[in-house]
């Protein structure tokens, strides 16, 4: 459905108007939710927004310029829209919001308010309070490159371009015991050696705690098998049984980018960088001082 927004501007300049406000949620999973404050449900580019869901919206800080757009929404937690334990595994966490305005005997009629991400979610008894930062709020990221031994990119994305997904750098297989949703007991891996998965990833592929991931602290072979630490605890329930991938590690060496995933090519780091000693570095008598390269 198209947006009407000059029927919308001739609805708000009538005088009588039937406006109500909605909210769509876009988590990172991509389960997509719609709340308005109306008392009836209203749709509009495919999706439903619920009526009545306690969804809120509060004070709203918006510019011109480049300042930070700042918003604040409100909720109740119910089993059938927003789950406390949604919220606790941190599925909400940097999900997309859009903010409209609405006719509700029109739909077509609607202007967009605010766009933005969730920042911080607070839980306050049956309810719960969410930080929305607008699109400006990027620009607050740092950008360019840093120059340093290691490399910058992050294993697997658009800068390293290696694909995680050959054979040789990632394995599932169910738990088989776990302790504090932290420390996870898993079957025999004969074709990697220990210590291949750290710094990789663990994602949960199945139970409650679906989707999640976690960073691999580290990566033990055991008598029985093998063992995996998280940094952090997942944030949602995990059972024996549940599946999970397990995701080659790299510690951004350029030694491990040659000997482990053959990609030097896409070695984002400055292996032969001078450092500190050699910035610092003075004529000492008895010594060879020459001006010659430092390294080999």
């Amino acid at each position: 459905m198209s947006i009407d927004q000059t029927g919308f501007r001739a609805h708000l300049a009538s005088g009588s108007t039937t406006v109500a406000r909605a909210w769509d949620v876009t988590r990172r999973d991509g389960a997509v939710l719609g709340f308005t404050d109306h008392d009836r449900d209203l749709a509009f580019d495919d999706l439903t927004y619920t009526a009545q869901t306690g969804l809120s919206a509060q004070t709203m800080s918006q510019s011109t310029g480049l300042a930070v757009d700042n918003a604040e929404a409100l909720g109740i937690l119910n089993s059938e829209q927003v789950r406390e334990e949604d919220i606790r595994a941190g599925r909400y966490d940097g999900a997309e919001v859009r903010a409209w305005l609405v006719n509700w005997q029109d739909t077509a009629q609607r202007m967009l308010r605010f766009r933005g991400r969730i920042g911080e979610v607070v839980q306050a008894g049956p309810g719960f309070r969410a930080d929305l930062r607008g699109m400006t709020e990027a620009l607050n990221e740092g950008r360019g490159f840093a120059y340093q031994h290691v490399c910058s990119a992050v294993l697997g994305d658009g800068r390293c371009k290696f694909d995680l997904g050959q054979g040789g750098f990632s394995t599932e297989l169910p738990i088989i015991e776990q302790e504090d949703r932290r420390i996870f007991r898993l079957g025999p891996m004969a074709d990697f050696v220990a210590g291949w998965f750290e710094r990789g990833r663990l994602v949960v592929l199945d139970g409650a705690a679906a989707g999640l991931p976690g960073v691999i602290k580290f990566d033990a072979q055991r008598a029985e098998g093998r063992e995996i630490e998280l940094w952090e605890a997942l944030g949602a329930e995990v059972k024996a049984g549940d599946r999970v991938r397990l995701e080659a590690g790299c510690d951004k060496r350029a030694e491990t980018c040659k000997a482990k995933f053959g990609n030097f090519l896409n070695f984002r780091g400055f292996p032969t960088i001078p450092g500190e000693d050699w910035l610092t570095a003075y004529p000492v008598r008895g010594k060879a001082n020459d001006g010659g390269r430092r390294s080999t």
